[in-house]
């Protein structure tokens, strides 16, 4: 079982940029995308419907070209549901469910904490709720998959200049104590289980031209519940794909 998911910053800039068309030619089982920032009419046939995938979107509620997430899979799922079923964190399309006969997909675009106290509330209480959802399905037996976007770097580890963002949100201690939390609960962050020490990034911000230095943060992620973890094979940072201010991560599993 082979998955991408890629933080794209708009689906329809990056197919302009050639990125879908990568995507597709990749050939993996399932490909995750956040920050869509488009319905589905908007977009051209060949990414509604690429030869071989079914495809899945959710998008916001309250303003067109924002936020979104889509999920292409070879695989027909069992089941499919939009959002968490707490209305006032569904409203911006950020979440897809999908069942698989050996697991449950996420594909999250996790809030962003900055433009306020308000925003970072709603960051941490998506957080909060995410959380306690996915533990209710592990309790029920599921084993779960989530990927996105998670908007915080974990450790100093992940991120060039921590201790300048020690205050600004995506490396905040309330935002870290969040992923400490999944991580207590067994959750496995799958590229940091296989390499402890490698230093790599998914995102770099685009106005300082921080990718030509490297300068970046991982905060994008694949977690995998313990029960998969004898079947983790790869978790790869495509950081040399461009088409957007993230690269593509990757997961293959036995």
């Amino acid at each position: 079982m082979k998955i991408i998911s890629w933080n794209v910053n708009g689906i329809r800039a990056n197919h302009k940029k050639g990125g879908f068309d990568w995507l597709v030619n990749e050939g993996v089982d399932i490909f995750c995308l956040q920050e869509t920032k488009a319905h589905p009419e908007q977009l051209a046939p060949e990414v509604v419907h690429p030869p071989g995938y079914q495809s899945y979107f959710d998008h916001s509620k309250m303003k067109k070209g924002y936020s979104g997430v889509a999920v292409f899979t070879k695989v027909k799922p069992e089941k499919v549901e939009y959002g968490m079923g707490v209305p006032e964190l569904d409203q911006e399309g950020r979440l897809l469910e999908l069942h698989f006969k050996d697991f449950v997909l996420f594909n999250i675009y996790f809030p962003n904490g900055g433009g306020g106290p308000e925003r970072l509330d709603y960051k941490m209480r998506f957080y909060e709720v995410f959380l306690k959802h996915i533990e209710k399905l592990r309790k029920n037996g599921k084993s779960i998959i989530f990927t996105g976007d998670v908007n915080t770097a974990h450790s100093e580890i992940d991120l060039a200049r921590p201790k300048e963002n020690r205050d600004h949100t995506g490396f905040l201690p309330s935002e870290r104590a969040w992923v400490d939390m999944v991580v207590e609960k067994g959750y496995v962050d799958t590229f940091r289980h296989l390499y402890p020490k490698k230093v790599q990034y998914s995102w770099w911000d685009m106005k300082t031209f921080a990718r030509d230095r490297n300068i970046g943060w991982r905060i994008d992620y694949f977690f995998i519940s313990p029960d998969l973890l004898p079947r983790l094979k790869k978790a790869e940072i495509y950081d040399q794909v461009l088409g957007s201010d993230h690269c593509p991560v990757y997961l293959e599993l036995k």
